[in-house]
């Protein structure tokens, strides 16, 4: 669940964006987790299968809903896993003392953001490709050990920061030229950051990948994803604070800033080289986590039929899904290899708060709407009028100059969500009461999760909504041109559909073995 995102995004999200107010930025981000992980959880628990939000999705709105959120999904851990990947030889040079700058190249027939090559990267990516495919029981193993030294590097972390580090570095920036404060971009930068540092929390949705797995899913889910959650940003937020401690915000490295923060400093060179270190152990443990449950789910999609099953066949021997794990690692070692962290880090927010916005609305359509017993349509006119005035509101703040105008709009976008859910909540009654646990407070914690989501999506620039675009019509025109007639849903005979389902559930037997334990 201590993933890899802190150590890519926190310099960026404090250098360009935040400030020493990245620690809020962590704080937000982790609000808007903690209730995404109340969705997770009460699909997890009610159904307790492999998957997560593309089973969630498939189950309540269907299957082209579930096409693009499953590949919005393998798309987020694609990239974050290339994005991670490039970040680690920013660290591992730091660690051995070498300029990360001498591993990378740059081609100059190619466009800005996708010139420089990153060699150590590919090869990273391709290594654990290669443990992943040959047993998930070795690579269980490495990652326990690479745990056990992360959970340790980031106390040192800490404890280093705030020992060494100065409060001064809180309010003034290295360069007085630079604008001061702890709020030196005002709330829109605090809210930017929240947007860029979100790649961090992706970790238990993974988690909720493995909710088959869970011998107690009604106990232990609840407690296992809520409780990492509010852990992690504990630990996300001290960990952000000890570095604006150490450097003003103007200074730090955007690509190692941990590690960055030491260099330079007569008689602490080998704290740099220690974290360098300690931050890429994390990047491989987070790295092999996330290799393991973006395989899991392209196994899950290929069992589906709407992507081809190939991606669903496990090897024999050693019980892995090696079709979807060398395909998934090629394709991010590729990536990885040219593609920079900016394009990818805005890539990864948007598809991640995407998902997360599908799965809260997905969780109130669950509880109000029966399919042949209830009319769906007040629900879904709710989910629609709800997030319109999201939308709204998330654009009055971002685009609109700031004055007198804007904040009566803004007050009147909340009044409104505000009523529109109260109606809801008074004239639409709940049709499905969970039987295990629930998400409390129905609909206000689901809805406060949408427009949360839909605000952070908001903060993101116009390029990444370009190639997001880009990429869901590219989703859209394989659903059409293959999914809608591949799926088992699309089979005119239900037995045949079953009979298929089922060879394929039999060769996902030695999958299960696919749980990590973090």
């Amino acid at each position: 669940m201590v993933g890899a995102g802190v150590f890519v995004t926190t310099g960026r999200a404090s250098h360009l964006y935040a400030g020493p107010a990245v620690v809020l930025s962590y704080a937000i981000a982790g609000l808007c987790a903690l209730l995404s992980a109340f969705c997770y959880t009460e699909f997890a628990v009610d159904m307790p299968v492999a998957g997560g939000a593309f089973s969630y999705l498939r189950v309540t709105f269907g299957e082209f809903a579930a096409f693009l959120t499953g590949a919005n999904l393998i798309a987020e851990y694609v990239m974050s896993n290339a994005a991670v990947a490039r970040s680690f030889t920013a660290y591992f040079g730091t660690a051995i003392g070498v300029s990360y700058t001498k591993w990378r190249f740059t081609v100059p027939g190619l466009p800005k953001g996708f010139n420089e090559i990153d060699l150590v990267a590919v090869a990273l990516v391709l290594i654990l490709t290669l443990i992943i495919c040959y047993s998930t029981r070795e690579s269980s193993k490495v990652n326990m050990t690479l745990t056990a030294l992360h959970i340790l590097f980031i106390a040192f972390v800490i404890l280093i920061g705030f020992s060494k580090g100065e409060w001064r570095n809180f309010t003034e920036p290295g360069n007085p030229s630079k604008p001061g404060g702890f709020f030196p971009f005002g709330a829109t930068g605090v809210f930017n950051g929240a947007a860029m540092v979100y790649l961090s929390y992706i970790g238990y949705d993974c988690v909720s990948t493995m909710a088959e797995e869970v011998k107690n899913p009604v106990k232990d889910i609840p407690i296992g994803v809520s409780g990492s959650v509010v852990i992690v940003t504990v630990l996300y937020c001290l960990m952000a604070a000890s570095m604006s401690m150490v450097l003003p915000y103007d200074m730090i490295d955007e690509d190692a800033p941990f590690s960055g923060a030491f260099q330079g400093r007569r008689g602490w060179e080998w704290v740099s080289n220690v974290i360098g270190a300690g931050a890429s152990f994390g990047i491989l443990t987070s790295l092999i986590v996330a290799m393991l449950g973006q395989a899991r789910y392209m196994c899950v999609i290929g069992r589906s039929g709407v992507a081809p099953t190939w991606f669903a066949r496990v090897h024999p021997r050693t019980s892995t899904p090696v079709n979807a794990s060398a395909f998934l690692g090629i394709l991010t070692a590729a990536i990885a290899l040219f593609t920079d962290l900016n394009v990818l880090l805005g890539l990864v927010s948007i598809g991640t708060l995407f998902v997360f916005y599908m799965v809260a609305n997905a969780v109130i359509y669950r509880r109000y709407v029966v399919a042949g017993t209830t009319d769906r349509r007040p629900t879904l006119s709710f989910l629609s009028a709800f997030s319109l005035t999201a939308v709204i509101f998330a654009l009055t703040w971002h685009l609109a100059p700031p004055g007198k105008p804007k904040y009566l709009m803004l007050a009147a976008c909340a009044l409104v969500a505000l009523v529109v859910v109260q109606l809801f909540h008074c004239t639409v009654p709940q049709a499905r009461k969970p039987e295990f646990w629930g998400v409390p407070l129905m609909p206000w914690i689901p809805c406060v999760s949408i427009f949360l989501n839909i605000f952070l999506l908001g903060s993101l620039d116009g390029q990444s909504y370009v190639r997001f675009g880009v990429f869901s019509a590219v989703v859209g025109l394989v659903y059409v041109l293959y999914g809608v007639h591949a799926s088992f849903d699309a089979e005119g005979d239900p037995s045949a559909a079953g009979q298929k389902y089922g060879e394929l559930a039999k060769e996902q037997e030695g999958v299960e073995n696919l749980s990590v334990k973090v």
